[in-house]
């Protein structure tokens, strides 16, 4: 049977015909996405008001009834959380929510005693205030009188009781600092009186770099002003229903943030590779109805898919059943989901508005996208005068494929090497920003009282019922002496008991600072080794809790379940580009390359933030662990991203496939069609991602960073380099489907091929 379908670009004629068989054109079977596309353009007012209108209501919705965010790492079923609640339950604490007041002077605080008593009492007159403890106690006071701190509980987080909550805080503590004493706060208090985080620095830096790489790469002013326009409608969309969100739920700090990030970076993403592809269609001399209804039919399939594989790969963060990290992957897939509708409707109603006049603004010849041209008779590509940098490129790539893997493989793996000596833990209040107040605070307790007042454990016991209180003194006598000779511990305070007298608790005060990998260790030790054998032969039961231990069970049970949320998020991937592609070979190829790079881009933050390698440069004055949950949520979102570059640069390779039937020659159309979008999108995306640098929270810092690299490898490394290659390498197997399953799987929205050129032969590049 002879192959009727063109030869492809090049002479890489394969000897077998492909086992696909030829699709319909667009024109011919248009399918419903060809139809929403072409539906949005020739309606585009109804589109864009309906738009307006959400926008409108949600904004206005967020800010009548949105909510305010908070961090919430309390966890029910470890052995901290189930002492702070043994705690409450007894009497001994309020509340599980407590911060400190931290009074701190040149002078003694003994001679400001009555101001503070002051405060003190107007405090415990605030709404949601449970209980303040003395601050001028002896053990709650410096040894030179200049440092003190109250201990203050609250019936909730007080980051979810709104700004007007520390505005009675600062009111009520006035009278302290008319007489010159420091008033600053520790904990969630701390947390909820810093400035609410402002993006729109960050933003603008994103927006307006990728205005300059969308006019330097494509010429046209409208066509790179409108990605900007649907993005930020997206965004502005997605933040409000976030705030919707945030009133019934407890979400955390960085979600937000989280969300902008993400929302902003897809969305331009997806516009740009729609804008871009229907501009080829208009220069092709299609209609612009027809263009955006064959431009939603191919690139708006490809960012469905690509935005499903981020819904998915965020999704598995519930996996790990914690609600802090689950709730962070909503907020970014919200950020994605509203991108992803926003590019299917909004854009082709933008297009079909704006029609032929595109190209009416131009700071250059516009220009689309790569043209593949075939090479004139007698001449090779490389002679061609009409061959692109990209073409040239795709076919150095084809002649010497082994090269250029090995070079992208080993670049990846020198940049990845960091990743073995990954610290994970919580980044303390000591590495926030110079002059906030838990920096001040965190920083007077240290010289005051030692770092380790920063990170106090709370050991309680809860000796057998049967035992008198002279048997539960011994207990705790016993205890307490083991506690504090034990190497890494200040001091340890004698046990005191509830009010009723069944439990018993200590304060275990650290001789390092809360993200000291010696703090960990203490933990450890203390309830691997030091309590149980001061408590052996007893039937008493041990819980260490505290705000520390918290924290590092957090970090325990994330890294704990880091490998089956790696093993679920790329099963599901997998199982999403097999159904699109209909190739276990290249599914498996994605997956593969897609931990190839996020060991790159995990590298990267070890070296900058845990060995400290440019951090200053960041306003990160110190070393720093590696953030419990930020590997976790990195791997979702970066895996996520990652894939979306691979479904647009494997979409064009399959459409050159099906209409040539010639697997190296698609290889080298697709990568010479894609690679300078591609390449202008991760270098947008890349940017809005480090723009946020510049806020003062050093966990969105290492996000910023990460998620940067991670595209800048992505984008360059992968996808123009080890990706093509080992398609080269593998030629017709890349394509290779077992007929069982080809019978299994389902046929999803009918796959387009090209259509047709004025000259009436297919267009690989259209």
């Amino acid at each position: 049977m002879t192959d009727s379908r063109p030869a492809s670009i090049g002479d890489h004629n394969d000897k077998f015909p492909p086992t696909t068989a030829p699709r319909p054109r667009v024109d011919d079977a248009p399918g419903r996405l060809a139809s929403l596309g072409r539906g949005c353009a020739r309606h585009p007012w109804p589109i864009i008001v309906v738009w307006l209108v959400v926008l409108a209501g949600a904004v206005v919705a967020d800010r009548v009834w949105g909510g305010t965010y908070s961090d919430d790492f309390t966890l029910p079923s470890t052995e901290s959380g189930q002492g702070s609640d043994l705690l409450t339950d007894r009497g001994v604490t309020e509340s599980s929510y407590s911060a400190r007041l931290v009074f701190h002077s040149d002078g003694s605080l003994v001679d400001q005693e009555t101001p503070i008593d002051q405060a003190i009492d107007q405090v415990e007159a605030v709404d949601h205030v449970l209980a303040v403890s003395d601050p001028l106690m002896g053990a709650t006071t410096s040894q030179d009188g200049t440092v003190s701190y109250a201990t203050v509980q609250f019936d909730g987080n007080p980051g979810g009781f709104g700004p007007d909550f520390v505005d009675d805080i600062d009111d009520a503590t006035d009278a302290a600092r008319a007489a010159g004493v420091s008033v600053d706060y520790t904990g969630a208090l701390g947390q909820a009186a810093e400035p609410v985080a402002d993006d729109r620095r960050s933003e603008a830096i994103g927006i307006g770099v990728a205005i300059i790489v969308l006019l330097t790469a494509f010429g046209s002013v409208i066509a790179a002003v409108l990605p900007i326009a649907s993005s930020l409608v997206g965004v502005l969309t997605s933040m409000s229903l976030l705030g919707l969100l945030a009133s019934r739920i407890d979400i955390a700090t960085a979600a937000p943030t989280l969300t902008v990030m993400i929302g902003l970076g897809v969305g331009i993403d997806y516009a740009l590779f729609l804008t871009t592809r229907h501009r080829q269609q208009l220069m092709d001399g299609v209609d612009p109805v027809t263009a955006a209804g064959r431009t939603v039919a191919t690139s708006g399939r490809s960012v469905l898919v690509a935005a499903s594989t981020v819904v998915i790969a965020l999704s598995g963060l519930w996996a790990t059943r914690i609600d802090f990290i689950g709730l962070l992957g909503l907020a970014a897939a919200v950020g994605v989901v509203v991108a992803g509708v926003a590019a299917i409707t909004l854009v082709p109603a933008l297009l079909g508005l704006i029609g032929r006049r595109i190209d009416a603004w131009h700071v250059r010849r516009p220009v689309a996208e790569e043209s593949a041209t075939v090479p004139k008779d007698g001449e090779t590509d490389d002679e061609s005068d009409s061959a692109s940098t990209w073409r040239r490129y795709a076919l150095a790539l084809e002649r010497h494929p082994w090269r250029y893997l090995i070079v992208g493989v080993v670049v990846a793996g020198v940049l990845a090497i960091p990743t073995q000596a990954m610290e994970l833990g919580h980044v303390d209040d000591g590495a926030s920003a110079q002059g906030s107040t838990t920096r001040t605070a965190y920083d007077a307790l240290s010289d005051g009282f030692g770092p380790g007042l920063n990170g106090q454990f709370t050991v309680v016991i809860e000796p057998p019922s049967s035992d008198s209180a002279d048997q539960a003194a011994d207990v705790g006598s016993t205890l307490q002496e083991a506690m504090a000779g034990a190497d890494g511990v200040e001091s340890a305070t004698p046990f005191a008991a509830s009010q009723d007298g069944t439990i018993l608790f200590s304060t275990v005060t650290p001789s390092t600072r809360p993200q000291d990998s010696a703090t960990d260790d203490l933990l450890h030790t203390l309830r691997q080794e030091t309590i149980p054998q001061a408590l052996d032969g007893t039937d008493t039961t041990s819980y260490v809790t505290g705000m520390t231990a918290a924290q590092l069970d957090f970090r325990d049970i994330v890294a704990d379940r880091l490998p089956e949320i790696i093993a679920i998020v790329v099963a599901a991937a997998f199982i999403v580009l097999l159904l699109t592609f209909r190739s276990p070979v290249l599914a498996l190829k994605a997956a593969v390359m897609n931990l190839l790079s996020i060991a790159a881009a995990y590298g990267v933050i070890v070296a900058v933030f845990q060995w400290g390698w440019g951090s200053s440069w960041l306003g990160v004055d110190q070393q720093v662990p590696i953030e419990s949950y930020v590997p976790m949520v990195m791997f979702a979102i970066v895996f996520g991203l990652s894939m979306d570059y691979e479904v647009f640069l494997l979409s064009r390779i399959r459409e050159a496939w099906l209409a040539t039937g010639d697997t190296r020659g698609s290889v080298a159309t697709g990568l010479t069609v894609t690679a300078r979008v591609i390449t202008s999108a991760a270098l947008i995306m890349m940017c809005v991602f480090f723009a946020f640098v510049a806020s003062d929270n050093v966990v969105i810092k290492m996000l910023a960073v990460g998620l940067g690299f991670s595209v800048l490898i992505d984008a360059t490394i992968i996808r123009l380099l080890i990706v093509p290659s080992t398609m080269f390498l593998l030629g017709r197997a890349s394509w290779w489907l077992p007929r069982w399953l080809d019978r299994l799987l389902p046929h999803l929205e009918p796959e387009p091929g090209p259509p047709p050129a004025r000259g009436g032969v297919p267009a690989a590049r259209a």
